[in-house]
């Protein structure tokens, strides 16, 4: 467990009230993020204020009245699951970098130039959203900020969410070991022809083609057949 010096404050407002513990952060937030099942080592004072800086204790009595107990542990879960918990210089750095690579991503895989038809690379992405400035949220999932994050890049980065429909033919050799594959891109029709070859149609973001083909390619040393054909 972390030194009180070192630890960060966890918060929680309610019916007016401010209720604030000292936290370890790196157990804190592997608690928030799932990545901890339980709350053992996260308290690093077993005391909840009102101002923790201050030092100022809250009110037993309410504490009760909002927590509806006095048991640290139960206030420390609530307020882990509904408070906020500070982040640290170091953590936030981490997780705002995390989440603007997930952003990244995301737009290689999904969006196209529709000037172009074809997916934007990953150094233009990146260039235009130093260039807008956009915020990334640490706490806020990714793909919940893909609105505010598009609406940013278009006036410098044109971008089209298409979806288009491949036809794949995989030979009778291949078609066992592919099909996980094509499963996890959404099959929409599949067929087996009497010689064992795989026959599918899948959709999957025009973004993705070169993705998409590559594996194919790999998974069939290049004896795979595929073609766009209409929705």
């Amino acid at each position: 467990m972390t030194s009180l010096d070192k630890a960060i404050i966890a918060s929680y407002e309610h019916q007016g009230k401010r209720f604030e513990l000292y936290v370890d952060p790196d157990a804190a937030y592997a608690y928030i993020e799932k990545k901890k099942p339980d709350l053992k080592n996260i308290l690093v004072a077993e005391e909840v204020y009102s101002d923790a800086k201050k030092g100022e204790r809250a009110k037993s009595s309410d504490v009760e009245k909002v927590f509806g107990t006095a048991d640290i542990m139960k206030i420390l879960e609530t307020v882990l699951k509904n408070g906020e918990v500070q982040l640290t210089t170091e953590q936030r750095k981490k997780k705002v970098e995390e989440k603007r690579k997930r952003v990244v991503s995301i737009l290689l895989k999904e969006a196209i130039d529709p000037r172009t038809k074809a997916p934007h690379t990953q150094v233009r992405i990146e260039n235009a959203m130093e260039q807008t400035r956009i915020h990334i949220d640490p706490f806020k999932d990714a793909r919940e900020q893909m609105e505010e994050v598009v609406k940013a890049l278009r006036p410098v980065l044109p971008m089209k969410f298409e979806k288009i429909n491949i036809a794949v033919k995989v030979p009778a050799a291949y078609a066992q070991r592919v099909y996980g594959t094509l499963k996890n891109y959404g099959i929409q029709k599949e067929e087996w022809t009497k010689g064992g070859d795989l026959v599918v149609v899948v959709k999957i973001f025009a973004g993705m083609q070169g993705e998409f083909y590559d594996k194919l390619n790999k998974q069939t040393n290049g004896e795979v057949e595929t073609k766009i054909v209409p929705g």
